[in-house]
């Protein structure tokens, strides 16, 4: 699978690490899994003090990057900001499949904003680009496809279909499920996140999830 990022989301301000992980287990709970999550919430319930979503540089570059795309940071929260509230507001991120509750710690430790999407569901190569509008996009959970203007910068499949609006939403179509096995991760960044900082979270990432959730890297990249 190849993957693009297009030079006008690059001089945004736009980063990342990106990677291809194979062979794993969604189904089977790893019984150091929620060790480890209750270990990373008794730190962070200490970090993420009241005020921290403001101050954070890493949330506040994504708040510039909608200001960039003139996108409301009302409407379109990144994901890493959502995260971070939820854990403030109800101390405690639910658990939903071995992939998801392992990048969305990752997510909570870095304040990148993470996802997965289903390799066996993604319709050839993957492209991060500035929307023209009009592209289909049906977000997750969802039925009905949700406009998308000209200018939003979303990762799109071969089918033309939007897989992730921003950092704000995924679509429904590539949403990893227990049968999952094969996942295209994106841990986004923006100004405020150096190579160092994606490398270090590319690295945890794929160490935790090869942990808890075994398999195997294909590949990995990162955009800086």
């Amino acid at each position: 699978m190849d993957f693009i990022i297009s030079d006008d989301v690059r001089r945004l301000g736009v980063r990342g690490a990106f990677a291809v992980l194979s062979g794993l287990d969604n189904r089977t709970s790893h019984p150091g899994l929620a060790t480890w999550r209750e270990a990373v919430a008794r730190r962070l319930a200490e970090e993420l003090h009241p005020g921290f979503i403001e101050s954070d540089p890493v949330l506040r570059g994504f708040r510039e990057l909608h200001d960039k795309v003139k996108r409301s940071n009302k409407r379109f929260v990144s994901s890493a900001e959502a995260l971070v509230g939820l854990f403030q507001r109800k101390g405690v991120i639910p658990a939903v499949t071995p992939v998801v509750d392992v990048y969305n710690f990752v997510s909570l430790e870095t304040r990148l904003s993470l996802g997965a999407h289903d390799m066996a569901r993604v319709v050839g190569a993957i492209t991060l680009q500035l929307t023209l509008g009009g592209e289909r996009f049906v977000p997750l959970g969802a039925v009905d496809p949700e406009a998308i203007q000209p200018g939003e910068y979303c990762y799109l499949d071969d089918s033309r279909e939007v897989l992730c609006r921003l950092e704000h939403r995924q679509c429904e179509r590539t949403k990893v499920t227990p049968a999952t096995t094969s996942c295209f991760y994106i841990l986004q960044g923006n100004a405020a996140t150096p190579r160092a900082m994606l490398d270090a979270a590319l690295q945890r990432l794929v160490a935790r999830t090869l942990e808890f959730c075994g398999g195997r890297e294909e590949r990995a990249w990162i955009v800086d």
